[in-house]
């Protein structure tokens, strides 16, 4: 008898999750989005609806807001879930806060959210352009809250001074993720820093607000833990939701977290503390933020 060498089966690569139905969006459409579209194009401005590929820029655009992202669109971090160029910025200009404002006034903005890149080659991260954009937004119009998404400061705690002094109602900075997977998620940032800067913000008197992607990874115990951080920091509102894949180069979706049990951490959040949770599959750091300028400081 002759023994047949025995073939292995190939090995398949673990088969990635799929998408379910509840992550579907429409695209972007309607006289609205493309008055928006029109106005962002015109002032050379740059929106992290555009820069993140977020699943809500039809619904927000629809209703003539938007997210602004100021200090050009070239971020001098590598985390390892954002789809916004990594590199050595090249732009920084001056006249940027006068171009916001204007903006956001013909557009005739109720609550705007403006956000930025990481610019750590900046000695003041950006800090004094941060200020001006919100001082000039507040006069040209008067009438619009504004909430700031502030970048990691690199405990450059001067700069966050500046940057939280422009008269917004609300100041945001994201964790991202649990303490755990900051390595993998974060590598240029720290857990613990990231808490000290949102305890800062509370401290100057601040209403204060942060955001977790799921589906990383995490473990509901460690997501619990993040929340009793955040609350013991002084974090008013935290957002939850899905975190989406942006291009293959990226972290890879571990998980895909039901609606039911986006609504069972939303109520764990408040049951821990938190003054309000936005939780569900779509939502973003600035979805509905125009309700969060009503959280009691």
């Amino acid at each position: 008898m002759i023994d047949l060498p025995v073939i292995q089966p190939e090995t398949a690569a673990p088969a990635r999750p799929r998408k379910p139905d509840w992550l579907r969006v429409k695209l972007p459409v309607g006289q609205e989005y493309a008055a928006v579209r029109r106005l962002v194009d015109e002032h050379k401005l740059h929106t992290i609806c555009e820069s993140g590929n977020c699943p809500n820029m039809g619904e927000c655009w629809g209703a003539g807001t938007a997210t602004f992202m100021i200090l050009g669109n070239i971020c001098t971090r590598s985390c390892s879930f954002c789809a916004v160029a990594t590199g050595r910025p090249t732009e920084y200009d001056l006249d940027e806060p006068r171009r916001v404002a204007e903006a956001i006034a013909l557009m005739k903005v109720k609550h705007a959210v403006i956000t930025s890149v990481n610019r750590d080659e900046l000695k003041d991260r950006g800090a004094s352009v941060w200020r001006e954009t919100v001082v000039l937004t507040k006069q040209l119009s008067p009438g619009t809250t504004i909430e700031t998404l502030i970048p990691d400061v690199k405990a450059n705690w001067d700069a966050l001074d500046v940057m939280i002094s422009g008269g917004q109602e609300v100041i945001s900075h994201n964790i991202e993720t649990v303490g755990s997977l900051y390595r993998l998620v974060r590598p240029q940032a720290r857990y613990d820093r990231s808490l000290e800067q949102i305890r800062r913000t509370k401290q100057a008197g601040h209403r204060t607000k942060s955001g977790i992607m799921l589906g990383l990874g995490e473990k509901p115990d460690e997501l619990y833990q993040a929340m009793d951080d955040l609350v013991a920091n002084g974090l008013d509102i935290l957002t939850l939701g899905q975190y989406l894949q942006p291009t293959k180069r990226h972290l890879d979706v571990a998980e895909f977290i039901t609606p039911d049990q986006f609504a069972h951490y939303r109520e764990e959040g408040l049951r821990r503390g938190l003054k309000y949770v936005e939780s569900g599959p779509l939502v973003r750091s600035s979805y509905h933020a125009e309700r969060h300028v009503n959280v009691p400081v």
